[in-house]
C-alpha cells in the first residue's frame, strides 16, 4: 500500500500517514529505535527505496530511521491488512499440509472443483486476491478443521 503524505507532530509525539483516502496515526512510541526525551522529529520524506511504501523519519539529533507501511497498518487495526495477515497463515499452513499429504495435485484440483492455474494462484502467498472461503475449502479437502480463536490482547 503506497503512501501518499507523510507529516509529523512533535507536540502530538506521532506521524499522520495518508494511504489512499485514509488517514492513519503512528506514534513515536512505536518507532524501533524509541526518541530520548529531549529529541524530536526534524523531518520526514515518503521513502522511494520501499516502494514508496514506507517513510524515512530524522531526528534533531542526527538519527535516522524508516517504517513501513505494515508496522502503521498492524497499529490501527486495519481490516483489510488482518484480512491479508489471515489469508498468509492459510496459504502458509495449506503449503505445509500439501507437502505432507499423500493426496496428489492432480486430486486435489479435481476435489476443489478448480482449475490448476487456479489452484496454483490459492497457494501462491503474495497473493490476495483470493478469498479466505477459498483457502478454508482447500484446508477441509486436506482434512483440517479450521479453528478461530478469539482472546483478548496480552493474554
Amino acid at each position: 500500500m503506497k503512501v501518499r503524505s507523510v507529516s509529523f507532530n512533535n507536540r502530538r509525539k506521532g506521524f499522520e500517514v495518508v494511504v489512499r483516502s485514509k488517514v492513519c496515526w503512528f506514534p513515536y512510541a512505536k518507532l524501533e529505535d524509541r526518541l530520548a526525551d529531549a529529541d524530536h522529529i526534524a523531518s520526514v520524506v515518503i521513502d522511494r527505496e520501499l516502494g514508496g511504501e514506507g517513510f524515512t523519519y530524522k531526528t534533531a539529533s542526527g538519527k535516522e530511521g524508516s517504517v513501513h507501511m505494515e508496522q502503521v497498518l498492524e497499529y490501527n487495526q486495519d481490516p483489510g491488512h488482518l484480512r491479508d495477515l489471515l489469508l498468509y497463515r492459510l496459504t502458509l499452513e495449506a503449503q505445509k499440509r500439501i507437502e505432507k499429504s499423500r493426496i496428489s495435485k492432480r486430486e486435489l484440483i479435481r476435489r476443489l472443483g478448480t482449475s490448476a492455474t487456479q489452484f496454483y494462484r490459492l497457494l501462491d502467498q503474495t497473493n490476495y486476491r483470493k478469498s479466505v472461503d477459498q483457502m478454508l475449502l482447500l484446508l477441509n479437502v486436506l482434512d483440517c478443521d479450521v479453528d478461530i480463536i478469539v482472546h483478548a490482547k496480552g493474554a
